[in-house]
């Protein structure tokens, strides 16, 4: 580290008032006219008093304090996990003497019509407004995951004047939507699970007569083989949009724009006040609620900022969890009460292992003390740590290979795997990882993913005996992956670093594969917090199918595939040699 920072401390502040006052359907003028409804929840005593703002568009009442008793708070593991209350216990943080409003944004529920996410002046203004009122001190900070961090970093570009810190949790979409959602140009489906299961309120209006560009995009879309496979995303395409608009202009224009990291860098400069970032391992599956609190954490500059990364079952929802609650009045009792909690004096960044099953701290993120380690492809499902000699008489044999037919005759996923000999000693990752790899297909287009597991334990050593021929079956931990569809592998070199590629990911940018031809592939894979424990093996995957296993927090059997994947049969060819040096590139970083 690059000083010492003081221990982490448990911060319990005490109950001091043990009544509410609650007043709800306030509205709050906008400056266009506008009004929004809010629920304004105070303590029952002598204020003024710091307020917490909870701004989204989900169904604030669906969010306050009664309905967080009736619905408790839901670990990882629960069918009810994806639960609605996002925006922050009312009762906790009020009795620590905070004001709670919750503010619904306009075009949602009881609030007046428009696009919430184009106005850009409800945040100022909203905050100003509160700001003054009789029962607020003038000190206003934020709270909420997902919707509500992302409004939280929304106001604070803002720049309202009585803003005085943020705690986004789950945030995305630090450099626009389509990338953090759609990671390596692959269509994720997570917008369609999502409009069933909302609880958003937004204004759903067909889009009729579509420009010229969009029509001609529109009718390519519904040419599209890969789409029509997808019989529910492809009705979305036939009624144009008049249900789920965001996945409908997803399949019509499936790339980024030229500015999306500019774009992203300047909202993060526009943001001068402390930040307070946070996401679960449990988000990985989803990406962007990860890759967002990650990439703000590093855009955001020149002010107090810190992260914090929880393991797979830390973060219960609704957003209740009392840990999680503590941290955040930790932080704004410091901020917005100005008492010394000694938050400012540990260490920026602090992450859950899971393996290990440890908290550790960092003065920054990535890890400076990492040690960036490739574990190379080789031949037998191997993964070596020597780089294969190009004179070598290893690696000199024909490539991996697997055939995958398309979900709609098959449930399995082929794939190739590479694993290490069983681990002498514990290996603690944590951080970015990239995978690149040389193949070759039979067809313009694909699908990669990259998955990264944990397998063991494993003390048997392999012989010619019988039953020593193969890594035996093995208890394995899925861990993260990464993915980029074949076509939109071309980098832009000045963004990228070697554990973060950039794609361009535009249309300019989109090269078909041509059939039989040996390309490079960079893959980008999430983040991950994890021991490998000695007698464990690391274990890499590639595969061309993401098909549903019940983390999207629904069920199993969602009739759905995760990602938008070919509806054809196609060759997939891994080449792990001397001249093309496959390898996954890992985090390692020291074991205490």
């Amino acid at each position: 580290m690059e000083h010492e920072y003081k221990e982490f401390q448990e911060y319990d502040p005490p109950v001091l008032y043990t009544g509410m006052k609650r007043m709800t359907d306030v509205y709050i003028p906008m400056r266009d006219g506008c009004q929004l409804c809010a629920d304004i929840n105070l303590p029952d005593g002598e204020g003024p008093f710091p307020t917490i703002v909870s701004f989204g568009q989900h169904n604030k009442d669906l969010l306050d304090a009664d309905y967080n008793e009736s619905m408790p708070a839901q670990p990882s593991w629960s069918h009810f996990w994806f639960g609605n209350i996002e925006s922050g216990d009312t009762k906790y943080m009020v009795s620590r003497g905070y004001v709670h409003v919750l503010i619904q944004a306009r075009g949602a529920g009881k609030s007046g019509e428009g696009n919430p996410m184009m106005a850009s002046f409800d945040h100022y203004d909203a905050i100003k407004w509160i700001a003054e009122q009789d029962c607020c001190d003038g000190n206003v900070g934020m709270c909420g995951l997902s919707n509500f961090g992302v409004n939280q970093l929304m106001a604070a570009q803002a720049q309202p004047p009585h803003l005085k810190a943020i705690f986004p949790q789950d945030p995305g979409w630090c450099y626009g939507m389509f990338r953090e959602m759609n990671l390596g140009g692959v269509i994720n489906t997570l917008m369609y699970h999502l409009g069933p299961m909302s609880v958003d309120h937004a204004a759903v209006q067909a889009p009729g007569e579509l420009p010229p560009e969009l029509d001609m995009a529109w009718k390519a879309a519904m040419n599209n083989p890969d789409y029509q496979m997808y019989r529910n995303l492809y009705n979305i395409l036939t009624m144009k949009g008049q249900l789920q608009p965001m996945m409908f202009y997803t399949m019509l224009n499936p790339y980024d724009t030229d500015d999306a990291y500019e774009i992203g860098v300047k909202k993060a400069s526009n943001i001068k006040i402390p930040g307070y970032l946070g996401s679960g391992q449990y988000a990985i599956d989803y990406h962007f609620h990860w890759q967002g609190a990650q990439d703000w954490y590093k855009e955001i500059q020149g002010v107090p900022k810190k992260l914090m990364l929880t393991g797979p079952a830390h973060r219960a929802r609704p957003f209740q969890e009392r840990g999680m609650h503590k941290e955040m009045l930790k932080w704004y009792d410091y901020w917005l009460k100005g008492i010394d909690t000694g938050i400012m004096e540990e260490a920026p960044v602090r992450y859950w292992v899971t393996g290990s099953n440890e908290w550790r701290s960092a003065s920054n993120w990535p890890v400076p003390e990492t040690e960036w380690t490739p574990l190379y492809f080789d031949s037998w499902e191997r993964l070596r740590t020597e780089k294969i000699d190009p004179y070598a008489w290893d690696g000199a044999d024909v490539p991996d290979a697997f055939v995958q037919t398309p979900p709609t005759i098959t449930n399995k996923i082929e794939k190739v795997r590479y694993c290490t000999d069983p681990l002498p000693e514990d290996v603690t990752i944590a951080g970015p990882i990239s995978a690149k790899f040389w193949a070759s297909i039979d067809s313009d287009d694909t699908n990669f993913f990259v998955v990264l597991k944990d397998l063991g334990p494993d003390c048997t050593d392999r012989t010619g005996r019988k039953g020593e021929r193969e890594i035996p079956e093995l208890p394995e931990k899925y861990l993260t992956k990464g993915m980029l569809k074949a076509s939109m592998r071309e980098l832009d070199e000045e963004k990228s670093t070697p554990y973060k590629p950039w794609h361009k990911l535009t249309r300019e940018a989109q090269k078909p594969v041509v059939p039989g031809e040996i390309n490079e592939y960079n893959v980008e894979v999430m983040s991950v917090c994890h021991t490998f424990k000695a007698g464990h093996r690391i274990c890499v995957e590639i595969s061309c199918l993401d098909l549903p296993d019940g983390a999207c927090c629904v069920c199993d059997t969602e009739y759905i595939p995760y990602h938008v994947c070919r509806n054809e049969t196609v060759l997939h060819k891994i080449y792990r040699d001397g001249e093309h040096p496959s390898h996954i590139l890992l985090p390692v970083i020291p074991n205490k």
